[in-house]
């Protein structure tokens, strides 16, 4: 099935700032049952957001009103752990399209390019820059520029690029997964095959 295309994302951000965050951490095991991407969102961080009771817990950014947003900020080596796919689902089908961190594990950001989440790379002074901005104001908008690989703080002017694998860019910018990307160059490939024989 076809991702939506991503567009710029100019939003508010949530806060996560804690390091070492792995795959169970975002969506723990108990709920990997399923086989389809939707409704991971509701179990997005289960054990740091609810108690045994269901209840949600004060203290967690997730339950916290004054931050919302599509944009994740999460402390550096984000998705680390095991290799599910799911804490990509999760993330998404909460409602986030950016995620990001001084540093990601590989798996992680492979699944995240993989299904339309944008796992973008700082360094770790722009991480800090971030993460205090946001906490001075909550409202303050991020600005994530995908074609120009440009992330940025609305009111500072505060930027700084980021890297992205060329062809899962591409594939973001149409809203493609790898099926749709070689129908795209069906032609470019008739014609290779042709001019082979």
């Amino acid at each position: 099935m076809p991702s939506e295309i991503f567009q710029n994302i100019e939003s508010t951000a949530v806060p996560l700032p804690i390091e070492n965050v792995d795959t169970d951490q975002i969506i723990p095991a108990r709920f990997l049952k399923a086989t389809t991407r939707d409704g991971f969102g509701e179990n997005l961080f289960r054990d740091w957001r609810f108690d045994k009771n269901g209840l949600s817990k004060e203290g967690f950014v997730l339950n916290n009103l004054s931050y919302s947003g599509t944009i994740l900020v999460g402390g550096k080596n984000f998705g680390s752990g095991s290799s599910r796919e799911h804490a990509a689902w999760a993330i998404h089908d909460y409602g986030f399209k950016v995620v990001v961190s001084s540093f990601f594990a590989d798996i992680f950001k492979n699944n995240a390019l993989n299904n339309g989440l944008l796992p973008v790379q700082v360094s770790d002074s722009f991480l800090s820059t971030l993460f205090e901005a946001i906490e001075q104001d909550a409202a303050t908008i991020i600005k994530v520029n995908l074609e120009e690989q440009t992330i940025s703080i609305a009111a500072s002017g505060a930027s700084e690029n980021f890297d992205i694998n060329p062809y899962k860019k591409k594939c973001l910018l149409n809203g493609y997964d790898d099926i749709d990307y070689l129908l795209s160059i069906k032609e470019k490939i008739v014609h290779f095959e042709k001019s082979r024989t």
